[in-house]
């Protein structure tokens, strides 16, 4: 973060200083785990349901924190209460802060990411590409909501050319929020999907939500978006911002054409724009990583890279947030294809999709478990999901856990496919039905919602002694 005084601080925001010193200057990070405390940081006093962050704030300051965000005095009988900025809600002063701290920096380009699948792996991509044209902060992982982004966007500094956020929702209202935080120079809306449908009710809610971000992109800025989805494509009538599509559709500015997978499932096409085509070889897994990669390559042509840097960049990338089609090889000798860290129904379809490319003259196993938030869609989705299994060839499928159940119900509706299913009530179930099956060579995707603890399979699986 940009040094500021605990005064200044205050005024951001709209907190009541309690110090002697109100000239002290924190020059750390802003941090919420008093663990993680550095000298001259600014420790934010969280009240979470079983954690109480007021109750650490003393051991923050010993630490070496120059001061305490919170939203009562701290520290018990002779214990110290300050220095301190009071605030009526730390989460709300900390987008408060954040969105002062921004307006400090007007050369810092913001990058906001939204969609409803896709979302940390294009972030990522696009941090990894722009990182070549200046420096670049991104969070890891998908710290995307009202507390996530903030802390991520204080990380920026007179140094900082690019700041690539993750916005997610759970609800209207949510991304114009976080665009109010950090406003996007450049907003990327990847897609419009069934993803927490059971939240918004319907994909139009879902539309109306994701095109918050396209609503906040100013007029000089540029809202790049999805030509092959209609409800994103759509979203270009809700901004007076410039227009970049991308996609597989031939009126898209930026493109791909001429797309395969190599043996291993990556992906290779040709990147066309205005300016020309060049190849791309990816090292990134399954068809579906080409949409991801043309959106970043829409964000770092807008950044000024040229055509040529941009495919060296892409061909470059790698995964760089954990339990996202990352490939690997058991002792035993199976891949395994850990893709747990979250599910929907169009993720499970193109990471199926990718499994059974991968598996071509071997056996291949989808180990899935529930695909959460899809309200009175859920049986019929799972149903849906179990049949792309049973009419992908697969060898196996292993259902983990009730909610996941009718996958099961719909791969027995496919009377063609002459693949195994067997339901499971738990990972540790799971893990058992695969050792009595599987053999050197098989190839295992483990795939589910973040409450299904699917990675957890796949760590069984890459720890074996065999299998």
């Amino acid at each position: 973060m940009i040094p500021l005084p605990l005064s200044t601080i205050a005024e951001l925001t709209g907190g009541v200083l309690h110090t002697e010193r109100p000239e002290t200057v924190v020059g750390g990070p802003v941090v919420i785990d008093s663990r993680a405390v550095e000298p001259g940081a600014l420790f934010a006093a969280f009240k979470g349901e079983r954690v109480d962050g007021h109750d650490f704030a003393a051991a923050a300051l010993a630490a070496g924190a120059a001061g305490v965000l919170a939203q009562r005095p701290f520290g018990g009988p002779g214990e110290p209460r300050g220095p301190a900025v009071i605030v009526d809600d730390v989460q709300k002063a900390l987008g408060l802060l954040a969105r002062g701290v921004l307006a400090r920096l007007p050369d810092t380009t913001v990058i906001g990411v939204t969609g409803s699948a896709g979302k940390t792996s294009t972030k990522d991509l696009i941090a990894q590409v722009v990182r070549h044209a200046g420096e670049t902060i991104a969070p890891v992982g998908s710290f995307n909501n009202e507390i996530g982004l903030p802390l991520t966007a204080l990380r920026a500094d007179e140094g900082t050319r690019h700041l690539v956020l993750e916005m997610g929702a759970r609800g209207v209202g949510h991304i114009a929020y976080l665009a109010r935080v950090a406003r996007p120079r450049i907003g990327v809306v990847l897609n419009v999907g069934t993803a927490h449908i059971g939240e918004f009710g319907s994909q139009e809610m879902v539309a109306r939500a994701k095109g918050e971000l396209v609503e906040a992109v100013p007029a000089e800025g540029t809202a790049v978006l999805n030509a092959d989805d209609p409800l994103v494509r759509a979203m270009a009538a809700r901004t007076p911002a410039k227009i970049v599509l991308f996609g597989r559709a031939p009126d898209a500015t930026v493109r791909a054409a001429d797309e395969w997978l190599d043996d291993a499932g990556r992906a290779r096409f040709s990147l066309v724009t205005p300016e020309g085509a060049v190849p791309v070889a990816l090292r990134l897994h399954g068809a579906h990583a080409v949409a991801n990669a043309l959106a970043a390559a829409a964000v770092a042509r807008e950044t000024g890279m040229e055509l040529n840097a941009v495919a060296d960049a892409l061909a470059a990338a790698e995964p760089a947030s954990r339990w996202r089609m990352e490939v690997s090889e058991s002792p035993g000798g199976v891949t395994v294809v850990n893709d747990a860290y979250n599910a929907n129904p169009e993720s499970m379809r193109a990471a199926l999709d990718t499994l059974g490319h991968m598996a071509r003259g071997r056996r291949a196993f989808a180990v899935l478990g529930e695909m959460a938030e899809l309200g009175a869609s859920s049986v019929a989705e799972h149903a849906k999901i179990g049949q792309h299994v049973a009419r992908s060839g697969l060898a196996g499928l292993i259902v983990v856990g009730a909610a996941a159940a009718p996958m099961a119900d719909g791969a027995a509706q496919v009377g063609s496919w002459t693949g195994e299913c067997v339901q499971v009530d738990d990972v540790g179930a799971a893990l058992t039905a695969l050792r009595e099956r599987l053999r050197p060579r098989d190839v295992v995707l483990v795939k589910g919602s973040r409450v299904a603890g699917m990675e957890r399979v796949a760590a069984g699986l890459l720890e074996e002694d065999g299998a």
